[in-house]
């Protein structure tokens, strides 16, 4: 079972629909029960980080969603702000993320560009992908590929190794990420018409 994490942000409604556009079922629960049992997960997440990470806590999913990702190893995906908390931390907020990638969520920061007038925060819009590693869930991408972003932070691996993905705003940054079951997008595949419709059912089938 697919369960997407209810933690009162996100496009929780548009991912389990692509996912029903796909051919897989999904459950939308913050129900520790339901968690439990959950084969795969996806973390989504609209807004700001200490937000997220707050309802988390409060919800009591923080302790279930690390046995979940570090012990049992289960497929876990984070989306957008999903992608951020998954790192150490944001300079967005002061509480601590998941950790589960090791790196941080920064700011975009265009000092010293020659276009900088034009780079408008948040990078809001479609955008393409410059793959740097083979992944599973990448198998089947059209050439023309691009995805919708809208974001004023993103990812910064410490480990070279685990970034999959970059994309040009200004300069690269790391728009997919992964360490072991663990995968990170910093786009909204759920927006992303047939791109972001590949992209789950992928993850749905490995």
């Amino acid at each position: 079972m697919i369960v997407i994490i209810d933690y009162g942000m996100g496009n929780l409604g548009s991912i389990k629909n692509m996912l029903k556009k796909a051919g897989f079922p999904s459950v939308i629960t913050n129900d520790s029960r339901e968690i439990e049992i959950a084969e795969k997960i996806i973390l989504p997440g609209v807004g700001a980080f200490d937000t997220g990470i707050r309802n988390l806590q409060e919800n009591g999913l923080i302790p279930l969603l690390n046995h979940k990702a570090l012990v049992e190893k289960v497929p876990v995906l984070g989306l957008c702000l999903g992608a951020q908390l998954i790192t150490n931390g944001s300079e967005e907020g002061h509480l601590p993320g998941f950790g589960w990638v090791d790196g941080e969520t920064v700011r975009f920061r265009f000092d010293g560009l020659e276009n900088r007038q034009s780079l408008k925060v948040p990078h809001m819009g479609w955008n393409v992908l410059q793959i740097v590693q083979n992944h599973p869930y990448l198998v089947g991408l059209p050439e023309d590929q691009r995805f919708y972003f809208v974001h004023s932070y993103h990812l910064v691996c410490k480990k070279p190794e685990d970034i999959i993905a970059n994309t040009f705003y200004g300069y690269p940054f790391a728009s997919i990420v992964g360490h072991e079951n663990v995968v990170g997008m910093q786009f909204h595949p759920e927006k992303s018409h047939k791109f972001g419709l590949q992209i789950l059912k992928n993850f749905a089938e490995k």
